[in-house]
């Protein structure tokens, strides 16, 4: 991934915490790979935004070996998915995923804020292994969950591999994002009309 572009948008907009982990290496810009994980800075700020851990943990662990580490995971997991969604079997790495989810997670906490409410924190600094297994976790429920099983869905932006959940009415949802994708692709028919194209 060395050539792939930096793109510093995190994505937590597909549904599942596992799948928003897809969402950071997924897709393309330009005809290159989009890698969102791209430092420890951005693993940290990923962590938190997915909510895998609280506002305020101590991640100070975090460097180059995490990231490299969600990376494997972050593969592991797209093959899982994908095929899931494809309907093929993957079971040496499903064992891979199961053996990730068998980590024991990170324990919380309930902590009074300076105003007075209860509020989630870490019980002591969390390792790398409890929270890639906290992400394995989501997988296995969601790929062991028939209705959410049944919602996974690939974008069909021409560019776009990322998986989501659609959970939308009617379950017509085409997109990862309309904002992304669809607005992307509303563009590119606009285009296509304007110079007489097929739309």
């Amino acid at each position: 991934m060395a050539a792939a572009r930096a793109s510093y948008g995190l994505r937590f907009d597909s549904g599942r915490l596992c799948l928003d982990l897809l969402a950071t290496g997924g897709g393309r810009l330009g005809g290159e790979p989009v890698e969102r994980l791209g430092s420890p800075e951005r693993l940290r700020d990923w962590l938190v935004g997915a909510g895998v851990v609280p506002a305020g943990t101590p991640l100070d662990g975090v460097d180059a070996g995490w990231v490299g580490t969600f990376h494997a995971a972050r593969e592991l997991l797209q093959r899982v998915v994908h095929a899931e969604v494809d309907g093929r079997a993957a079971d040496a790495d499903l064992e891979r995923v199961n053996a990730l989810a068998a980590t024991a997670p990170p324990a919380l906490v309930a902590v009074r804020d300076g105003d007075g409410t209860l509020a989630r924190h870490v019980a002591t600094a969390p390792g790398c292994d409890a929270l890639v297994g906290q992400v394995a976790r989501d997988a296995v429920e969601l790929l062991t969950d028939p209705v959410a099983r049944g919602q996974l869905r690939r974008c069909a932006g021409e560019t776009c591999s990322l998986v989501y959940l659609d959970t939308s009415r009617g379950r017509r949802r085409r997109w990862c994002s309309s904002e992304v994708c669809g607005n992307r692709e509303r563009v590119a028919r606009h285009r296509r009309r304007a110079t007489g194209g097929c739309g």
